[in-house]
Formats: C-alpha cells, sequence, structure tokens
C-alpha cells in the first residue's frame, strides 16, 4: 500500500518552509526540534527529493520545497475550509427520523416546523412520508416510522402500537372566493342551501365524521364528488362552485383567504381530533421527540387563530 504525507507532515513541512528554521517551526506548531526535523527527513524519504539544505543563516529551500509549498499550502487550505463547513453541523442533534403525516398536515403545518427543526439540529437527517392513515399505521407498527399522526376515527388501539390526543382542530367549510358575496367568519351548515361538496372517499376516515354530522344536523347536501387528494380538492374549489369541509390546520396559508371564503363550522362545531400513534415497544428518540413538539406547537398556533369566540347565526335566513 503506498505511503503518503499526512497534514501533520505537511503542517510541519509548510512552518518549516516560512519560518526557514526547525526551531522556529516547532515552536509554532507546539512540537519539537528533533519532531519536526524528523517529519521532514520522513517527507524527503517518500518523495524522494532534498526539500531544504542548512548554511550559517538557517535553513534553505530548494526549488523541489518551493514548488511542494505552494501546493501544501493549497491543501491545508482545502483542509481548514472542510472543517468549516462542518461548524454548522456541530451543534443540536444527529441521526436520522422518520415519522409520517397525512396531507392536510403537510401543507401549512410542516414547513416552518421542519425549517425550525433543521435550523437548531442541521445533523439530523429528517424523511416525511406522506400518506393516509392506514399505510402509517402499518409502517410505525413495523418499526419504519418513528411516530404517526392520523384521525382519530382512523385509529382504533392495535397490539404494537400506542397512541394519544395530539391536538383538536376546527373543521371549516371552504369556496371559491366571491367577493360580491359577503360571509361571516362563522357558519351553520344546517342554514345554506344544498351544497354541493368535495367529500374525501368512503375508505377515509373524515368521511365517516363528515357523514354523520350532516345526518345529524341536518345539513343538505345536494352532489357528492369523492375526491382523496387534499390539493386537488383546492384545485377543484378554486374552479367551480363546489364546497369542501377541510381542517383549520390545513387552511393557514397567507394566501387562502385572497383565493377562498373559509368560515368556521359551528352551531354545532365540527372537529377533527388528531392521533399520535407510535410503536409500544421502544421509546421515541430524541430528535423524533423535538420534531414532535416542534409540530405540535405550530398546530396549536394555527388551531388558536381559527378559534376565538362563538357566532351569533341563529335565526337567520337561509343564504348560500
Amino acid at each position: 500500500m503506498a505511503v503518503t504525507a499526512s497534514i501533520r507532515d505537511i503542517k510541519l513541512f509548510v512552518a518549516a518552509y516560512e519560518e526557514r528554521s526547525f526551531t522556529a517551526a516547532a515552536v509554532r506548531e507546539a512540537a519539537t526540534q528533533s519532531g519536526v526535523s524528523q517529519h521532514i527527513a520522513k517527507l524527503e524519504a517518500l518523495l524522494k527529493v532534498k526539500l531544504f539544505s542548512r548554511n550559517a543563516g538557517g535553513l534553505v529551500a530548494t526549488p523541489a520545497a518551493d514548488a511542494y509549498y505552494n501546493r501544501c499550502v493549497d491543501v491545508l487550505r482545502v483542509h481548514e475550509n472542510a472543517h468549516i463547513a462542518l461548524g454548522g453541523y456541530t451543534r443540536g442533534l444527529h441521526g436520522e427520523i422518520n415519522v409520517g403525516l397525512m396531507p392536510s398536515m403537510t401543507r401549512c403545518v410542516l414547513a416552518p416546523a421542519l425549517a425550525r427543526f433543521i435550523e437548531q439540529h442541521p445533523n439530523v437527517a429528517v424523511r416525511i412520508l406522506e400518506g393516509y392513515s392506514g399505510i402509517l399505521t402499518k409502517q410505525v407498527k413495523a418499526g419504519e416510522l418513528e411516530f404517526a399522526i392520523v384521525p382519530a376515527p382512523a385509529f382504533s388501539e392495535t397490539v404494537g402500537l400506542k397512541s394519544r390526543l395530539l391536538a383538536t382542530t376546527p373543521e371549516l367549510l371552504v369556496t371559491r372566493k366571491s367577493p360580491s358575496v359577503k360571509t361571516s367568519r362563522y357558519v351553520r351548515l344546517s342554514e345554506l342551501d344544498p351544497l354541493k361538496l368535495v367529500v374525501p372517499g368512503r375508505g377515509n376516515a373524515r368521511r365517516i365524521l363528515l357523514d354523520a354530522y350532516f345526518a345529524s344536523n341536518g345539513v343538505r347536501v345536494e352532489r357528492v364528488m369523492e375526491l382523496d387528494a387534499m390539493f386537488g380538492t383546492l384545485g377543484v374549489l378554486s374552479e367551480t362552485d363546489w364546497a369542501a369541509v377541510l381542517p383549520a390546520v390545513m387552511m393557514s396559508d397567507p394566501s387562502d383567504h385572497k383565493n377562498f371564503n373559509i368560515r368556521v363550522i359551528s352551531d354545532p362545531p365540527l372537529t377533527l381530533d388528531l392521533i399520535l400513534i407510535e410503536a409500544s415497544r421502544r421509546p421515541m428518540s430524541r430528535p423524533a421527540e423535538v420534531l414532535l413538539g416542534l409540530i405540535k406547537e405550530e398546530m396549536d398556533r394555527l388551531n388558536r387563530s381559527w378559534s376565538t369566540g362563538r357566532p351569533t347565526t341563529r335565526g337567520t335566513a337561509r343564504r348560500k
């Protein structure tokens, strides 16, 4: 195997070249004079060329040393830049985490939480899987995800998993923006004209909640379009006169109020419980705990912006 010069060899050579003295080079590099001399001898044997000669004034660099020095300072500069590049990764936690979120969580909650996490813990590799509850639950149980956040109706206690309520978010009625129609912050669905609704498919946990709410509160539905795609749903709403019921944690982008009429469903309120699930056989890693805490903070912040006060809609005329 070929023997090459070490960074220490190169540093001592550069010091000797610049100081023109083994003794001064040793002081500069916290070495001994004999140690510097040995490293230079090692380099000369390795390179098969004389680097220094002596005269009454000290060391004299050979032409080979001049050429070698120019390359060595480049090596040391690259080596130092490599350490500087790693400087930002020395703070915070390290490791790798895999977590699962349903689509409504990734639109507004994830980005600010993840931005804060990466800033605080740049040496953690994060993988986010967006999916619906069935897939996420299976992957948590299999150990492929450290945790997942799913709607409460989608999860029933299963051997190997544990769960807890993470947050409750209001449900909103979302329609295309219509400047000519004045809307309040709140809406009672039973007072509206029959709705054309974009809803999740029957296999989606939120569909169970919505159907039960409509049936028990006199909500009139004229037509239904099943669409299991959150961003596709927003696209349909922006182009048609259809409506959708969507979680508040999804509808908090600054542009939403410019593009949509958004009202909190009330009298009675409709909310969605979000459940944290994790494997019962092992504790959550510290990086996963920190990311979960930031996600929870962001969810709470968004929910607070939607949950102030109650509407006074009783006795009003039906309206579109």
